[in-house]
């Protein structure tokens, strides 16, 4: 690419920061994480005419798996896909024990869609369990309780970039030869022990949409250390053929009579990615660890200046080392003097971004009507967290100066509570 094309490209960028100003710049819940050198990268290959899924993708692919330490990661065009892709693998017949039609497959009730819909593309019932208030996570202890012969799979989010407690999830899917899919699609670099979480089940997925911690525009990922799966993964992004397998070469061989090229083994879908989305991927994975770093430095400060209203919140204190906080999650407590309502209007006239914690407790939406599905208990948490429950933007952009305004001003808000 001409470089006096690459140096406008910089500059644009470059022109785009502008200086924060307290109450009148808006503190969003999410800014694009991405600058020139991806543009470039993505530029580089529409020029070049070739965009469909080639080798950018498959480098990103690598580094990805490389980093959270898995055998196999294969790219799709969305979180939401990676979750599809996921069930419509282990569900697939040609796969050894395939998880059974109709059977229940264990998630949270505090979730967002897509955790929930691909359990019931696949002819499964989701069956919801209730979540911890402190860290949205699901208990293992309740993941047991709710297990019975119908529980073909544990499906665990790690919500907000808040890991699960993986290492008992962990055991107790071997305890009762249940499939374990990660759901890490706000959870990039989290880790437990050192372990990302991802590699802990069969399968792992993530999702790239702009609002998270690195962006590909649109897409996704799963990671996995079964080869099987992978495979079978890469035949369903694409047709159900054989173009992308491993062991492309012995399944050909079956069919001698058939175009290799066109070899269709399987059913399957269209989920490929671009080759734009695996330039942006090369380029936000070297940025990941300092992304992460912003936001765990922004929530210890939030933490230290509001802890003083620890008698109205919970706030996101437990895990802080392997926590990566997609945002900052706030819980108003029942008995606090004021509603969630008054706050997060207060804090929104103030040009702070607020929103629900995801679709909140999925039973009361009214898409669940239109499906199946079990639940253990009373979900009484779920029921908090839906009414109780927000968090504001904690992102790459949010600095000393941004986040000091934003402890301020709830610092406006609940100081009139302090006095009585």
């Amino acid at each position: 690419m001409d470089e006096e094309l690459k140096g406008l490209i910089h500059n644009h960028f470059k022109n785009q920061i502008k200086k924060f100003e307290p109450g009148h710049t808006k503190i969003p819940l999410a800014s694009p994480a991405y600058g020139a050198e991806e543009v470039i990268d993505a530029l580089d290959s529409m020029l070049s005419t070739w965009v469909s899924m080639g080798n950018k993708v498959k480098k990103f692919e690598d580094k990805f798996s490389s980093y959270t330490n898995c055998k196999n990661g294969i790219m799709v065009n969305s979180g939401s896909s990676a979750n599809l892709m996921a069930l419509s693998v282990l569900t697939n017949p040609k796969i050894e024990s395939p998880i059974e039609k109709n059977s229940s497959i264990i998630t949270p009730a505090v979730t967002w869609a897509t955790t929930v819909s691909p359990i019931v593309n696949v002819g499964c019932k989701p069956l919801f369990v209730d979540v911890d208030l402190d860290t949205f996570c699901v208990n293992p202890e309740t993941i047991e309780n709710a297990i019975d012969l119908e529980v073909s799979c544990v499906m665990p989010v790690h919500l907000m970039g808040n890991p699960c407690d993986m290492e008992k999830i962990t055991k107790i899917k071997k305890q009762n030869d249940l499939y374990l899919v990660e759901d890490c699609c706000e959870a990039h670099g989290a880790k437990i022990n050192g372990k990302s979480v991802g590699s802990f089940g069969d399968i792992g997925t993530y999702s790239f949409f702009m609002s998270h911690h690195i962006t590909t525009i649109e897409g996704g990922m799963l990671v996995t250390n079964n080869d099987a799966i992978a495979d079978m993964a890469k035949m369903l992004r694409a047709f159900g053929w054989t173009r992308e397998v491993e062991n492309k070469e012995k399944i050909n061989s079956k069919y001698p009579e058939i175009d290799p090229r066109f070899l269709f083994v399987n059913l399957g879908f269209n989920l490929r990615p671009t080759e734009i989305q695996g330039a942006f991927g090369l380029n936000q994975i070297k940025k990941l660890d300092e992304f992460v770093k912003i936001r765990r430095e922004n929530a210890r400060y939030w933490n230290d200046r509001l802890s003083k209203y620890e008698k109205y919140l919970i706030l996101p204190t437990r895990n802080l080392e392997d926590h990566v906080y997609f945002g900052y999650a706030i819980t108003i407590k029942e008995e606090s003097p004021f509603r969630r309502e008054e706050l997060v209007k207060f804090l929104e006239s103030k040009m702070i971004e607020t929103r629900p914690i995801m679709a909140g407790n999925y039973v009361e939406q009214p898409a669940s009507k239109l499906f199946k599905w079990g639940k253990l208990g009373t979900l009484t948490n779920s029921e908090l967290i839906m009414k109780n429950s927000f968090f504001i933007g904690n992102h790459h952009e949010i600095g000393n100066i941004e986040r000091e305004y934003v402890a301020d001003m709830f610092n406006e808000f609940l100081k009139k509570y302090e006095k009585n």
